[in-house]
């Protein structure tokens, strides 16, 4: 019963209070009508930077609020202190204060005051409680980060243009002061600096201007393993095996530099890069910051893989077009001097052996098949670079199509053509080089159907175009070569492995041509067996 009634007692004193907020994870501050501090419990004692216990030292509000600064990393005025303003009786309700303390990373507190009345209504004092929300506010910066990296990966050309804008959104996100982007060289195979961002003043050719050695340092050593390194305090690293290492820790304690943190910048299973970030004082939370930066290397690593897919698309375009040009060119002359020696020699060869005869005509054949290539090559090349443009007049497409059926018809072979052809329908256009798409689109559909199987040739008005749609029951395209097929010298699967023969230029040659026209040229599946090819050309015209 005595042990009750000193318990009781206790609490009356006010113990179990002092004790509760003794054990607060969340910083107390309280002050008297004078502005004076008169209890820090420990959380926030830990959080100025003073013991735990024992009496607050004479000097402690200057200790407390010297280091407090706003979101915008202004010092912070006692006008806009919340204890004081607290104090002058405002509510102040979750409010973002800075602590900078010198030699020690930035904390971010989440603080709401209120006044403490006193029976006449006026204050008596006031207190301030600060959460921690450090971490949650990187998470929340970072958020803000990807869609600034995003936005500039998206408006830049290449590496060496984003990463400075890069760096910097990841430096600012972190409050650190410097990051720099190093990218593995395609033709040597070395990391090699891609940029850099600097907000500290540091000398570039110093700190900056240094290639990575692989396995050496923290950014080699993530270059060697792939995997994400995080050094908390550069000064006590046991990783100084090498001249280059001692150097660079040298380096990096003679600008302030003392935690750093590397992540590998991938595309899937590739290493493409590391990304290094170095901060002024010593860092913690090692799991999240990695996470975080993961994400952004993330973000560089598919930009730097498509940027790369797209030079070497660039210069696989270049490669083709400059070999269409060199075999159109020079085959032309040789060819037509062989075609009409050999169709000459075919046809004067009365007098000569069977076999001779033969052979001549085979070269003769040949000969055409080869000119005909070349000719489409030129003719492409032409087209792609703007040399042979379009003679437009107005086109009764109409009796254009029906034509060219009426010459397939007269060609032979077991043939069925179902056409569905308005009486007139007129365009502008080049008449040759639609005449040239359309023999070609129906050409495929005769050579890879079943002998006698129908061909619909459709042609009609939709709206602003016409659309002329061309189905056969043939042997179809394969999933995922629908596109292809429109591509120079490109043959679908199905057709290499029946040994049929072509060039794989003709579909190249009428989407040129299509597109030219201001129109499109699509090819789907046509069910159960088949493919189904729609060209649809503007009545108004092609565009410019």
């Amino acid at each position: 019963m005595v042990v009750l009634d000193e318990a009781a007692a206790a609490l009356g004193n006010g113990a179990f209070l002092g004790a509760l907020l003794q054990s607060m994870d969340a910083g107390v501050l309280a002050c008297d009508a004078d502005g004076r501090v008169v209890f820090a419990n420990r959380a926030m004692r830990e959080i100025v930077g003073i013991d735990t216990d024992g009496p607050l030292p004479p000097d402690f509000e200057d200790r407390a609020f010297r280091h407090l600064t706003t979101p915008d990393r202004r010092p912070m005025t006692p006008a806009e202190n919340p204890l004081l303003r607290a104090l002058h009786g405002e509510h102040v309700i979750s409010e973002d204060i800075l602590v900078s303390r010198p030699g020690h990373r930035v904390r971010i507190f989440d603080t709401s005051a209120q006044p403490i009345p006193g029976p006449a209504g006026t204050p008596l004092g006031a207190v301030a409680v600060a959460h921690e929300v450090t971490a949650l506010r990187r998470v929340e910066r970072f958020r803000n980060c990807h869609i600034a990296v995003e936005y500039v990966l998206k408006h830049s050309a290449g590496a060496a243009e984003a990463a400075p804008s890069v760096l910097r959104a990841v430096t600012t996100t972190l409050g650190w002061p410097c990051a720099e982007l190093f990218l593995i060289d395609e033709a040597t195979g070395r990391l090699q600096p891609a940029g850099h961002w600097d907000s500290a003043g540091l000398d570039p050719e110093d700190f900056f201007g240094h290639t990575p050695e692989f396995g050496q340092g923290i950014t080699g050593r993530v270059w060697e393993c792939g995997r994400p390194i995080w050094v908390p305090d550069i000064a006590l690293s046991s990783s100084r095996r090498t001249a280059y290492e001692r150097e660079r820790v040298k380096i990096c304690l003679r600008h302030g530099v003392r935690t750093a943190l590397a992540v590998p910048v991938r595309d899937g299973g590739t290493l493409l890069g590391v990304l290094t970030c170095y901060a002024g004082t010593q860092e913690y939370e090692p799991d999240l910051l990695t996470v975080l930066l993961d994400g952004v290397a993330a973000q560089i690593g598919v930009f730097v893989a498509q940027r790369r897919a797209e030079e070497l698309s660039r210069q696989l375009a270049r490669v083709q077009g400059d070999f269409v040009n060199l075999v159109g060119h020079e085959l032309r002359t040789p060819l037509t001097s062989i075609t009409a020696n050999a169709t000459l020699l075919a046809e004067e060869s009365a007098g000569l052996d069977p076999e001779i005869r033969e052979m001549a005509r085979v070269i003769a054949r040949n000969a055409e098949s080869l000119q005909r290539i070349a000719d489409t090559l030129l003719d492409l090349a032409g087209l792609d670079s703007g040399h042979v443009g379009l003679d437009l007049h107005d086109v009764d497409l109409a009796s254009l199509v029906a034509d060219a059926v009426t010459s397939l018809r007269r060609g032979g072979g077991r043939l069925t053509l179902v056409t569905e052809v308005p009486a007139v329908l007129w365009l502008p256009g080049d008449a040759v080089r639609l005449r040239q798409v359309v023999d070609d689109v129906l050409l495929n559909a005769v050579r890879y159907s079943p002998p006698g199987s129908p061909v619909h040739v459709r042609l009609r008005q939709a709206g602003p175009v016409a659309e002329l749609c061309v189905a056969d029951s043939g042997i179809g395209t394969p999933a995922g070569e629908h596109t292809r097929v429109f591509d120079r010298f490109f043959r679908g699967s199905n057709v290499r492995h029946q040994g049929s023969a072509g060039s794989g230029l003709g579909l190249s040659l009428a989407r040129a041509v299509v597109l030219l026209h201001g129109g499109t040229i699509k090819l789907s599946d046509n069910r159960p067996s088949g493919t189904i090819v729609c060209i649809r050309l503007p009545l108004a015209g092609p565009p410019g």
